[in-house]
């Protein structure tokens, strides 16, 4: 198991920025796809963004594309997400994540089974 520890949420007005990050530890880092997500209250958890093992590919949920930036340091064992003009419906609980299987590109929550404890974004408007 990988251990995740989220960091950098909090309070912004809309229009804001916050940059989250994640720390990974327990296992080869850069041998999985990094994913973050986020749930809202009384809502499920969505998906937000992912990237590839090597940084090269990435992948963005619809109401993020073009305002959030999902990256990563294999050496520093990090994952990054740059969130820019946030609106207040970005309010949540953010989460990165890791899949099961090393090398496996997916962005289907049910994939991922190594969580962080979530960081809050709270956007006001």
């Amino acid at each position: 198991q990988v251990q995740l520890q989220e960091s950098g949420g909090g309070l912004v007005q809309a229009g804001g920025s916050l940059r989250l990050s994640c720390a990974a530890s327990g296992r080869t880092f850069g041998s999985y796809v990094m994913g973050w997500f986020r749930q809202a209250p009384g809502k499920e958890r969505e998906f937000v963004a992912v990237i590839s093992w090597s940084g090269g590919t990435t992948y963005y949920a619809d109401s993020v594309k073009g305002r959030f930036t999902i990256s990563r340091d294999n050496a520093k064992n990090t994952v990054t997400l740059q969130m820019n003009s946030l609106k207040p419906e970005d309010t949540a609980v953010y989460y990165c994540a890791a899949p099961y299987r090393s090398y496996y590109y997916t962005k289907s929550i049910s994939d991922f089974g190594s969580w962080g404890q979530g960081t809050q974004v709270t956007v006001s408007s």
